[in-house]
């Protein structure tokens, strides 16, 4: 046992974590928040110093970065069982929040008051989705370097459907590259400075090859071995093998925070594996910002739908709760291997310059990506129709039935946005107030 562990008794933490996971509403900003409250200003169990220095490490690491984190605080106080309390914790409400309301959407769907519901928080996704993306660009658009790749993001996957992770390749290729040309340029994206007071070195262990080969192998067979076998038993074509292997990959290249994926985890799950319609995604993304937990919950969502909809020869219900199941184990057990076999590296991981240039690039690029995701749903929402169509040099442009144009749908995402971006109303408030509105809605139109 380490110091620290004798400083701090475990189940003091674990209640710590239990109400961590009970307020992580409202993004990563809020989570973030909150652990620096408990953790930091009313526990005092980490220094300001080693709390930023964790931060700094989690914003470089795909994935969500507050329940990363956790993890990574939860270690530093306690070893692997910390960090697997507190990154655990801190998914487990969202997982059961949304599987409950997968749950309700799957099966009573179709009464007005669920229908309801989902139609006005729909339509405030929009605004959520729009202050998101100003927040992003904001932070690191600062330059004309930055505004052309965003600007070449957005097209490259908007109107000739790049890959994502091609998209995160090529940035942090051109952060790299751009470091050693015009390095002034390309460090933009910096976390925050650290405060007065010492960092410690990490408590349980010291960096070694042997450690880190041992660490990363063990947690990479943990996250693989249990889909692969998955997929051994059902076969490479069931929909939990499709889960298993597309959520992985998406958990690979969640650069830039939830919305950024969103996009490509959407037009996967809608275009290619037909698991969700349009509009259903925007539901789910709905139920993952009013419930606690990260925002990328929302996968698990899209895992129960096409479960749901595909489940061979399972009860549906089965099949969704297997897909949930499947999908979170694919999206957060990678999170753990980063936390466990990075963070004794945190020291010389903070500050490397070349790649704070990645960071800067990636970012800039998920601005593209994010508007891209504003586009895609705000014509989802405000249209009953849209589809797409061939344009010049082997493009592909979306072009909405103005017919089917749905004005209810567009003056609640109006009013929302007018909410969120003039008078600076929480999410929480708009998304309670537009899903009211959708359900009276509902009811005066029946």
């Amino acid at each position: 046992m380490t110091a620290r562990e004798t400083q701090i008794p475990f189940a003091d933490a674990v209640r710590a974590w239990a109400r961590v996971a009970a307020y992580s509403f409202g993004g990563p900003a809020g989570q973030i928040a909150v652990m620096h409250r408990i953790v930091v200003d009313e526990k005092k169990w980490v220094g300001e110093a080693q709390f930023l220095h964790a931060l700094n490490y989690c914003m470089l690491l795909p994935g969500p970065e507050a329940q990363q984190l956790a993890t990574y605080l939860g270690w530093l106080l306690h070893g692997t069982r910390g960090g697997l309390v507190a990154g655990g914790l801190f998914i487990l409400p969202g997982f059961v929040s949304i599987l409950v309301l997968s749950v309700l959407y799957a099966g009573y769907g179709e009464l007005l008051f669920v229908a309801g519901l989902f139609f006005g928080l729909k339509a405030a996704v929009l605004a959520v989705v729009v202050e998101a993306l100003l927040r992003i660009g904001k932070r690191v658009l600062k330059n004309r370097v930055m505004e052309s790749i965003a600007a070449l993001a957005f097209v490259g996957i908007f109107f000739f459907e790049a890959p994502f992770p091609l998209i995160v390749g090529l940035s942090a290729f051109v952060g790299l590259v751009g470091d050693r040309l015009a390095p002034e340029l390309f460090a933009v994206v910096k976390g925050p400075e650290a405060a007065a007071g010492g960092t410690r070195e990490p408590p349980s262990t010291r960096p070694s090859t042997t450690r880190t080969a041992t660490v990363a192998a063990t947690w990479l067979g943990i996250w693989l071995l249990p889909l692969l076998a998955v997929a051994a038993v059902v076969g490479p074509d069931h929909v939990f093998a499709q889960i298993s292997a597309f959520f992985s990959k998406a958990a690979m290249v969640t650069f830039g925070g939830a919305y950024a994926v969103l996009a490509y985890i959407a037009q996967q799950a809608v275009e290619h594996y037909g698991w969700l319609q349009p509009g259903e995604m925007l539901d789910g993304l709905g139920m993952a910002e009013t419930t606690p937990g990260p925002l990328i919950q929302v996968v698990q969502f899209v895992g129960f739908m096409g479960a749901y909809r595909h489940p061979g020869e399972l009860h549906p219900m089965l099949a969704g709760t297997l897909g949930a199941l499947i999908t979170t184990w694919a999206t957060f057990a990678p999170c753990f291997l980063w936390i466990f076999t990075g963070a004794p590296y945190i020291e010389w991981l903070r500050g490397n310059r070349k790649l704070t240039a990645a960071l800067s690039s990636i970012t800039a690029s998920v601005v593209g990506v994010v508007l891209n995701l504003a586009v895609w749903f705000g014509l989802h929402v405000i249209f009953e129709s849209v589809r797409p169509v061939d344009g010049p040099l082997g493009s592909r442009l979306l072009q909405p039935d103005v017919a089917t144009l749905d004005p209810a749908a567009l003056l609640i995402a109006a009013a929302a946005m007018v909410a969120m971006l003039r008078f600076h109303i929480g999410m929480l408030p708009t998304l309670g107030a537009s899903a009211l509105a959708g359900v009276l809605w509902v009811y005066a139109a029946t």
